[in-house]
C-alpha cells in the first residue's frame, strides 16, 4: 500500500529522508475483477481513505495500521478493519485470508535532534523488557537501539490492534498476516553502518511480531504471528538494506510487490523474483483503489 511520507515532527531536522519513487498509491482499482479473478483479487486501504467510501466485492482486504508514519495510528483503523473482515474470504489455492495488516517502518537513528520515541533502554511500550540480540540499548545510534526501535514499533502496532473495538474483527495479532511497508519515503539511515542498523530495525519488528512470550496486562498475547511479509520494490529494498546484506530473520519472508497497471499484469508479476522470498501478492494501480492479486 503506497504511503505518503510525512516529517518526523515539525521541529525535527531529519538526518536523511529518501523520497520514494515507487511508494504505495492512494489506493486505486481499475475496475471490478472478472469472475475468474474474483477469488484471488482484493484491495488495500489505509489512512488516505479516511472519510471516503471503501471498495466492495473484494476477496481479501489489507489494512494499514499507521497514519503515514511508523509511530502514529490510522484514525480510521477500526472501520477499515471491519471492511476487511467483510471480504469473501479465502476460497482457492493462493487466495489470501479475509484480513491482513500493514505497518509503516522506519529507522530514524541518524535524526538530529533525536526523535522523541527513540529508545533509551530495552523497555517497550507494553512495559516489558525485550531480549535484544544486539545488546543493551542506552539511547545511542547503534544496532542495539535500532533493533529495539523496530521491536517497539511492532509492539505499539499490536497494542493499537488489541485496543480496536471487537466488532471490527479479531483483536488477536496472531489472527492476521502482518506486512512491513518498507519504502524510501520514510526515514532511514545511510552509509554501510546505517544500512546495517536498518536491517537490525526490521529484524526487531519481525522478532516482536513472532514472539510468544509477551502479553498485555489483560492477558492478550502480543505476538504469535505466523506470517510476516514485506511490501517493497527491489530498488527501494536495496537502498534501505543494501546489497549482500546478511538478512537473518528477514531472509525468506514473503514479498508483496507493486508496480503493475492492470490485474493481468499483476498476475504476470507473480513470476518475478522476490527480494526476500517468494512473491505472495502483487499490486496494480487503478482508480480509486489499488487492486491486489494473490499469487499461487
Amino acid at each position: 500500500m503506497r504511503t505518503i511520507a510525512r516529517s518526523v515532527a515539525a521541529s525535527t531536522v531529519m538526518a536523511v529522508v529518501m523520497l520514494a519513487g515507487a511508494a504505495l498509491p492512494a489506493l486505486a482499482k481499475s475496475g471490478p475483477p472478472s469472475k475468474t479473478q474474483a477469488v484471488t483479487t482484493g484491495n488495500d486501504i489505509s489512512w488516505p481513505q479516511c472519510g471516503k467510501s471503501y471498495p466492495s466485492g473484494q476477496a481479501f482486504g489489507l489494512v494499514g495500521v499507521n497514519g503515514g508514519l511508523a509511530n502514529d495510528p490510522n484514525t480510521c483503523f477500526a472501520s477499515e478493519l471491519a471492511w476487511a473482515w467483510s471480504s469473501s474470504g479465502k476460497s482457492a489455492p493462493g487466495a489470501q485470508p479475509k484480513a491482513s495488516l500493514v505497518v509503516n517502518t522506519a529507522d530514524p537513528g541518524q535524526v538530529t535532534p533525536t526523535v522523541g520515541d527513540w529508545p533509551v533502554n530495552n523497555t517497550d511500550p507494553n512495559g516489558a523488557t525485550a531480549t535484544d540480540p544486539y545488546g543493551t540499548c542506552s539511547g545511542a545510534d547503534d544496532a542495539a537501539c535500532a533493533w529495539q526501535y523496530g521491536w517497539n514499533r511492532a509492539i505499539q502496532d499490536m497494542l493499537w490492534l488489541v485496543g480496536t473495538p471487537p466488532s471490527a474483527g479479531s483483536t488477536s495479532p496472531a489472527a492476521y498476516p502482518w506486512w512491513l511497508d518498507v519504502e524510501t519515503g520514510n526515514t532511514w539511515e545511510t552509509g554501510s553502518i546505517g544500512l546495517a542498523h536498518n536491517v537490525a530495525d526490521l529484524q526487531g519488528m519481525v522478532a516482536a511480531f513472532t514472539n510468544t512470550s509477551e502479553r498485555t496486562p489483560s492477558g492478550a498475547l502480543l505476538g504469535g504471528v505466523i506470517t510476516v511479509g514485506v511490501y517493497s520494490t527491489s530498488s527501494q529494498w536495496g537502498q534501505i538494506i543494501g546489497t549482500g546484506a546478511s538478512l537473518g530473520s528477514l531472509g525468506g519472508l514473503p514479498d508483496w510487490i507493486p508496480g503493475a497497471r492492470s490485474a493481468s499484469s499483476a498476475q504476470a508479476n507473480c513470476s518475478l523474483t522476490g527480494f526476500t522470498g517468494h512473491v505472495s501478492i502483487t499490486q496494480w494501480f487503478g482508480r480509486p483503489y489499488d487492486g491486489d492479486y494473490a499469487c499461487p
